[in-house]
């Protein structure tokens, strides 16, 4: 019986590429773990009116960690419209699979390390390493939204804001209203999650990224418990930057921040801001992690028009296995897989078409196996 049982769900598009390319890593490296495919994506919201069938959900119960490689996502109304005949017209609302998995299972650390390795020709600086935790299940991300605006809603905001006195000339069919939640309990952890892992690894800062003069009951919470407990981790430092002037920051001298940690979207945006600092969405991976599961997955797309290919660049996804890897506890093989992707980037012999070469998916992951 294999130590490890791993969901594999490859998705849409391009996401069953760069798994391909990841299995063959992973197969080097020698992990003994049970890998079992699941059904994910865009094919299944089409057909059965669910991106994510309850089987899958009954895979990720039954597993140790999930690979994720990636899924296509639509507005609402085209949503609708890729609908089999059968299920239009019912009332069917897509939603992420993925933002539905990081609730489901609470999964509420978002981890995006951003390195630049030696020799990549996509490298905005190469002295660049830094790592952003993203709280991963409150915030906007929460899907607590409405459009039309109920009169029941608009009569409670209009009773406690006097700000909502702008909009009562709006008619509710013309009006959107998206919540912003936060949570103590959601705030701490996140915070206590970058501390920690700035604490273990010897990093002298930890950055949050808010905007508490202008969200100030949000944003301002954040920050209110970030300097609660930040004394706790001292020599640690606690910097504080507004999410706008961190978009300046990161882009004039990334190299000063160690970690970064921020509410959902800000951390959403932030983040992909750094993974082009280091060479692009084609780097950067992420680990979606809570106190007994995670997933892990490139942060790129599906890019449809790439799909079956085998073009694109499987090193997000490669470095996704390597993050499950640290996660599961396998920290030799988790370094084995890192080495190897640094003497691949370093060489420059085996490159694709985004670093400017022309090298296939799977002849990038097979170089990085060569390595290990």
């Amino acid at each position: 019986m294999a130590k490890y049982r791993i969901a594999v769900l490859p998705g849409d598009g391009v996401g069953k590429d760069v798994m391909d390319a990841a299995m063959i890593v992973l197969d080097k490296v020698g992990l003994d773990a049970e890998y079992i495919y699941g059904d994910v994506g865009w094919e299944f919201w089409c057909k059965e009116g669910d991106p994510l069938p309850q089987r899958t959900i009954e895979l990720l119960r039954s597993t140790d960690a999930c690979l994720f490689g990636a899924i296509t996502s639509k507005p609402k109304q085209e949503a609708e419209k890729e609908l089999i005949p059968e299920l239009q017209g019912k009332g069917l609302i897509y939603r992420s699979p993925i933002v539905r998995i990081r609730q489901m299972f609470d999964l509420y650390i978002n981890l995006r390390p951003c390195k630049a390795f030696k020799g990549n020709p996509l490298n905005y600086r190469d002295d660049i390493d830094l790592v952003i935790f993203r709280e991963n299940t409150e915030g906007l991300y929460a899907g607590v939204e409405f459009r039309p605006v109920p009169d029941e809603v608009r009569s409670a905001l209009a009773k406690h804001s006097p700000n909502m006195a702008k909009f009562d000339q709006v008619p509710s069919d013309e009006m959107a209203i998206s919540c912003r939640i936060f949570t103590k309990k959601g705030c701490e952890r996140i915070l206590r999650a970058a501390f920690d892992y700035a604490k273990k690894n010897g990093k002298k800062s930890v950055t949050v990224v808010e905007k508490p003069n202008v969200i100030r009951e949000t944003s301002g919470m954040m920050v209110e418990i970030a300097r609660a407990i930040a004394p706790e981790y001292e020599p640690v430092e606690l910097w504080e930057t507004n999410v706008d002037a961190m978009a300046m920051w990161l882009v004039k001298n990334p190299q000063n921040y160690d970690v970064l940690v921020s509410s959902n979207m800000f951390g959403d945006i932030i983040s992909d801001l750094a993974a082009q600092l280091v060479g692009g969405l084609g780097f950067a991976s992420s680990g979606n992690i809570g106190d007994n599961y995670a997933l892990f997955e490139p942060t790129h797309g599906s890019a449809p028009k790439y799909a079956g290919q085998y073009k694109v660049n499987p090193t997000a996804m490669i470095l996704a296995a390597r993050l499950m890897l640290e996660w599961l506890g396998e920290h030799d093989k988790a370094k084995a897989i890192e080495n190897a992707v640094a003497q691949v980037i370093a060489e420059g012999k085996v490159r694709t078409y985004d670093m400017g070469g022309n090298n296939s998916t799977i002849e990038m992951a097979e170089a990085v196996a060569a390595r290990i």
